[in-house]
């Protein structure tokens, strides 16, 4: 038995060091990565990153040099400490803890000692930095933004986090990353690709000259260059008419879905995250809660649509035989239901048909319309599913996978979402009437708005909104190219647009005509309601706006909200109309309505909650608002 023992053991000895030589000799050599071997040192040469430029050819943004100050935490040698501290304007204290930092995360790897060291700093260093063993000077670049609009589009670069390195084994500690906007969303395309060194050290870690004579090392490759759709001098211009206020204006080709503008105010220059002060500078963004500068209302803020969604609600009826433009509805101060609280109106002295509906904003029609639309189906949800499809095909309610780094989806409600509330079966029409006047469960972000005026700008159909207009060398993405169909008939919307033209010949907006531009538009009042103390109180109405123009062969289409703005030709329309002109025209003719807007300013509204009897709006009541203040309007 021992014997049999003794044969065994030698036997499992051998093979286990048979199995240990084929590794050696066979795995382990054929899997040998340069980027493993701790004999080599491995230099990175950063690329340029691309350049951006606006649909014009105008340049936004380029780039300007810097210097980072590497360390491999092992290699620090004992040196005059206080020079080098003197040199790079840090005290001793800082020194160590960043050592300390470095040494922990790893002793050997290359790391970002001290970044974006300028350039008469480091003219001085280049010429030091021999006598500080372990440390070197690594160059790149870092953006230089042309000018100071735009932010929440194109966006800022970084230093990477762990998740980015984790995510993407391209990157390495100190490494520089999109964070924002255009730069995240095509960091790709915009990097370019490292060119790396490889440095073959000697037993005492001592540089010693290229590895195999720098068979191995690659040239750094730029990245490319790419062109937005974005109108600077739009952009600008609408970020001016912001100033002082809240809200969000996105303006869109429709013929091809190209952003013309996206502006979400207030804004912030984007040459402040670039530098050693990114980092304080980002940070007094990000923590100011109140004005919320980094949050961008074009894309993420999502409010109810308030009236310009009762075009919606015509186009649905049309297209599904419920009403006629022809056919008249009584308005008796709005629309009484089941002994409710009525969905108030002004007074309408005649019966009023759709065109009269629109241009003067009538609550009680759209209700009207609403609830032959819902109860046209056998049951309520089956009705309320129909209009939520129709809703959908605009754009609402979804992402409109379009290629900006940030977005929410809205709302549109469903059977189910009536279902969850009431119980299936337990509802009615009645339950969610304030749909027909935008004002229910409905939530959209002024880009779907904006989208939804090209749809109906179009007669039908949409192009994805996109940001990308051209990529050197790289056509974009089909998907931006291909049109997308709402489930409404091209020919239900001439009466539509008639409607919306007359918003502004003889409706709640003919005080904002524009000298020689057939605009259509929709004015919108939006209730808004916080929580203070623990009870709900309503604040200031919101003012919204949508349009485009030309009437026919549109080439703008445009939606604008204005937080706590009144109502929509107080604000948003004014804004509207003087965006349209300067695009169109280049030029703004409208000097006192550009006035008016540039020196009235909202901050009042919001430093407090509006405390007393709040300024409220039942209804779409422009028309009332407009007779009342035509010296304001007329401008």
């Amino acid at each position: 038995m021992r014997k049999f023992l003794l044969v065994l053991s030698v036997i499992v000895v051998g093979i286990i060091f048979l199995v240990r030589l084929f590794y050696l000799q066979i795995y382990t050599s054929q899997s040998y990565s340069i980027n493993k071997d701790n004999a080599i040192r491995k230099e990175f040469n950063y690329p340029k990153r691309g350049y951006v430029y606006d649909r014009n050819g105008k340049l936004l943004v380029a780039n300007q040099p810097s210097y980072d100050i590497m360390i491999i935490p092992r290699e620090v040698e004992p040196m005059d400490t206080l020079e080098f501290c003197n040199f790079l304007k840090i005290t001793k204290n800082d020194f160590k803890a960043i050592y300390k930092k470095k040494y922990r995360y790893s002793p050997r790897l290359p790391q970002v000692f001290l970044p974006q060291v300028s350039k008469e700093d480091y003219a001085v260093l280049s010429e030091k930095m021999r006598k500080y063993k372990g440390f070197y000077i690594q160059k790149r670049s870092l953006r230089d933004y042309q000018t100071t609009i735009g932010a929440n589009v194109l966006g800022d670069i970084g230093e990477v986090s762990q998740f980015d390195i984790n995510k993407d084994s391209y990157y390495k500690q100190g490494d520089l990353i999109g964070k924002q906007g255009v730069e995240k969303k095509y960091e790709k395309i915009l990097r370019g690709v490292k060119g790396v060194k490889f440095i073959q050290k000697d037993r005492f870690n001592r540089d010693i000259g290229p590895y195999r004579d720098g068979q191995f090392d690659t040239v750094a490759q730029p990245g490319k260059d790419i062109t937005i759709t974005i109108d600077s001098e739009l952009q600008a211009y609408g970020e001016l008419l912001m100033k002082n206020k809240r809200g969000g204006i996105v303006a869109i080709d429709p013929t091809n879905g190209d952003i013309l503008a996206m502006i979400s105010g207030p804004s912030y220059n984007p040459n402040d995250l670039v530098g050693r002060q990114r980092s304080k500078n980002f940070s007094k963004l990000y923590n100011d809660t109140i004005v919320r500068p980094l949050f961008d209302r074009g894309l993420k803020a999502q409010y109810a649509p308030g009236s310009p969604f009762k075009i919606l609600n015509a186009l649905i009826g049309l297209q599904e035989g419920v009403v006629t433009t022809d056919e008249k509805f009584i308005c008796r101060r709005g629309y009484n239901y089941g002994g409710k609280k009525p969905l108030g109106c002004h007074i309408h002295k005649n019966s009023v048909n759709m065109n009269l509906g629109i241009y003067e904003s009538c609550n009680a029609y759209f209700a009207n319309v609403y609830r032959r639309i819902i109860d046209k189906a056998d049951t309520p949800a089956q009705g309320m599913d129909v209009w939520s499809n129709h809703v959908k095909s605009f754009g609402l309610g979804n992402y409109l996978n379009n290629d900006l780094s940030v977005g929410e989806p809205g709302k549109v409600p469903s059977s189910s979402t009536y279902d969850r509330r009431y119980g299936v079966n337990k509802w009615y029409t009645t339950f969610s009437i304030s749909n027909a006047i935008g004002q229910g469960e409905i939530l959209t972000t002024p880009i779907q708005l904006a989208n939804m005026t090209a749809a109906i700008a179009n007669r039908g159909y949409y192009y994805t909104p996109h940001i990308i207009k051209n990529i050197e060398a790289n056509s974009i993405d089909s998907k931006f190219t291909t049109p997308k169909q709402t489930t409404i008939n091209k020919a239900h919307f001439e009466p539509i647009i008639q409607g919306m033209f007359d918003v502004y010949n003889k409706g709640t907006a003919k005080y904002l005509k524009v000298p020689g531009i057939d605009i259509c538009g929709k004015t919108g009042t939006v209730e808004n309601f916080t929580k203070i103390n623990g009870k709900t109180q309503q604040l200031t109405d919101h003012s919204i706006f949508v349009a485009f123009a030309p009437k026919d062969e549109p080439k703008i289409a445009i939606a604008v909200f204005v937080e706590n703005g009144y109502w929509g030709s107080r604000f948003a329309g004014k804004m509207v109309s003087l965006m349209i002109e300067k695009y169109l025209k280049g030029n703004v003719s409208l000097k006192r309505m550009e006035h008016w807007i540039l020196t009235h300013s909202l901050e009042n509204e919001y430093a407090k909650p509006y405390s007393g009897k709040p300024f409220k709006i039942n209804s779409e009541t422009e028309l009332q608002v407009i007779e009342l203040d035509q010296n304001t309007l007329k401008m």
